[in-house]
């Protein structure tokens, strides 16, 4: 298993190093000038040579690429070109953000994806099974932008003074007092490297007044992020679902199924106890993949609902041409995604017995 891990993380280096190239090639053939796309009307031929020293823009593409591979070996992002602020500054404060809407959009669509999933298949063709696809096609070919526009206009205009009123926007009610996890665990005094992972665990709003025991802000934190949890996680709800029934099918129509049936298990055993898990290998896979679609989909909804995370710090990155900022985005978004990949192929060897990870 140690071997297989190291394996894995040897051959991502090359992955990085490819979606490092990859972007910074496209960021830099786009017919703009990042120094007028920063300074506007302020720009001028003089400001922008000095502008272009500073950042290196005036050296070959070669030379810069070199340079910033140097740059993220030592973990040095640069400085923001918009905000004149290190990377990595932006990256720690946008992040928790992002993660914690990835998250609950990933177990939103995971639990009520596996669970209708498994409904359609013991109860094939029944209405219930028909209906159950019919809302995962619809899901499945809805796109984010419109069922989050339609979501926010349902429960935050039509349904406003109303029990079941949702927030369109924002993160917490104006007024409400949030404490970061030193402040409400009185540590206050506290500095270093636990400091740093306790404010940034503090900057997951739901999570950290969960952990901290502020229920008020709990609970209205997960009211503001309802929306935007529904909005980001019907598509891989509908994927999910599409693919535990698909595989659940497969699955019972086997014949120590029919050996299980024959000795007199009820339904509800021979699926869950004797089905489910040699089902939930592909699935596994597919709610793997579907991270990739959380991180790319959280640029329309957190600029949808205006949440300040990743996604929408890089839609303004690309609309500003600040290369850095792009760059440093995505090679985390990229370091991620490799590592739930690498999380989703151990898990087979739990899943299954039979598969032996070497």
């Amino acid at each position: 298993m140690l071997r297989f891990i190291l394996r894995r993380l040897l051959l991502s280096i090359p992955v990085l190093l490819g979606v490092i190239l990859l972007v910074f090639i496209l960021a830099r053939v786009i017919p703009s000038d990042p120094c007028r796309a920063a300074l506007q009307e302020r720009a001028t031929d003089e400001i922008c040579d000095a502008f272009n020293a500073r950042y290196g823009l005036d050296e070959p593409l070669p030379v810069q690429f070199v340079a910033y591979i140097g740059q993220v070996a030592t973990f040095d992002l640069g400085d923001s070109i918009r905000y004149n602020r290190p990377v990595s500054e932006i990256i720690f404060e946008r992040l928790p953000l992002t993660m914690e809407l990835t998250l609950l959009a990933l177990l939103f669509a995971t639990v009520f994806g596996v669970t209708l999933g498994i409904l359609s298949a013991a109860r094939r063709n029944s209405p219930a099974d028909v209906a159950t696809m019919m809302l995962a096609n619809i899901g499945v070919s809805t796109p984010v932008f419109v069922l989050g526009l339609i979501l926010a206009w349902i429960f935050g205009v039509l349904l406003r003074d109303t029990p079941i009123a949702l927030p369109p926007s924002g993160r917490l009610s104006s007024g409400l007092d949030y404490m970061t996890l030193p402040e409400a665990w009185g540590m206050t005094d506290l500095q270093g490297p636990l400091r740093a992972i306790l404010d940034w665990i503090s900057n997951m709003y739901v999570f950290g007044s969960l952990i901290s025991g502020q229920w008020g802000v709990f609970l209205d934190a997960l009211k503001h992020m309802v929306l935007p949890m529904v909005a980001l996680g019907t598509i891989p709800l509908a994927i999910i679902a599409r693919m535990t029934r698909s595989s659940l099918l497969d699955v019972l129509g086997l014949d120590y199924i029919r050996t299980a049936r024959a000795k007199g298990l009820g339904n509800r055993a021979v699926v869950l106890r004797h089905a489910l898990r040699n089902a939930l290998l592909p699935v596994v896979t597919i709610i793997g993949l579907q991270l990739g679609l959380l991180l790319s989909g959280a640029v329309l909804t957190e600029t949808i609902f205006n949440l300040a995370g990743m996604g929408r710090t890089i839609t303004e990155a690309i609309q500003g041409r600040d290369y850095l900022v792009v760059q440093g985005l995505t090679i985390v978004i990229a370091a991620v995604y490799l590592f739930i990949n690498l999380v989703v192929d151990v898990s087979y060897g739990f899943l299954d017995p039979r598969i032996r990870l070497r």
